[in-house]
C-alpha cells in the first residue's frame, strides 16, 4: 500500500511481510513495481550511531528510496521545489525495525535528512535512480529549516 505523505512525490510504501516461527521474509524492491517507476542505478547502505543528525541533503534530478532495516531513523523531508504546491512544507515520520517495513520515496528538490534515535546503530539501506554524481549533490545547514533536530518529541 502506498500513501502521499501531504508532500506530492513523498510517498511511503508500506511492504508485505511473510512471518513465520522462523523469522520473516520482506520484499523490499522490484523493478517492475511502479512505485519503482525511474528505474535505479545505485544501492548504498549507511550505518549510523545513536544520536547522529544527517541533514539536509537534496538532490535536483535524482529520486532516493529510503529503507530501514535495523534501527530506528527519525525521518524530516522539506519541500524546496518552488513549483511544487506543497513547496515549504515539513514532514516528520519513523522508519525502521519497528514501522511494519516501509519504504520512503522521495523526489528532486525535496530536502531530507535524518537522526539516528534509540540504544543503537541504525541501518539505512537506499536506492538511488542514478549513480552517484557530484553535481546534483546539493547541501544545506542543519539550521536551515524550521526543523529541530533536537528537540524531544511532543507529549501525546
Amino acid at each position: 500500500m502506498e500513501s502521499e505523505l501531504a508532500i506530492q512525490g513523498v510517498v511511503v510504501k508500506s511492504l508485505a511481510t511473510h512471518l513465520d516461527t522462523r523469522g520473516f521474509f520482506r520484499e523490499v524492491v522490484r523493478h517492475s513495481d511502479t512505485f519503482f517507476a525511474e528505474g535505479f542505478a545505485q544501492w548504498s547502505h549507511s550505518k549510523m550511531w545513536p544520536g547522529v543528525i544527517k541533514a539536509w541533503h537534496l538532490h535536483q534530478r535524482q529520486v532516493d528510496w529510503w529503507y530501514c532495516p535495523v534501527g530506528t531513523l527519525q525521518v524530516a523531508v522539506w519541500d524546496r521545489r518552488e513549483d511544487s504546491p506543497t513547496y515549504g512544507k515539513l514532514v516528520e515520520l519513523i522508519l525502521g525495525e519497528d514501522d511494519g517495513g516501509k519504504v520512503l520515496r522521495i523526489p528532486p528538490g525535496v530536502a531530507h535528512g535524518c537522526k539516528a534515535i534509540g540504544t543503537g546503530p541504525a541501518l539505512l539501506f537506499y536506492i538511488t535512480s542514478q549513480e552517484y554524481d557530484a553535481t546534483d549533490e546539493g547541501r544545506l545547514p542543519p539550521d536551515a529549516a524550521p526543523y529541530d533536530w533536537l528537540a524531544a518529541p511532543p507529549i501525546k
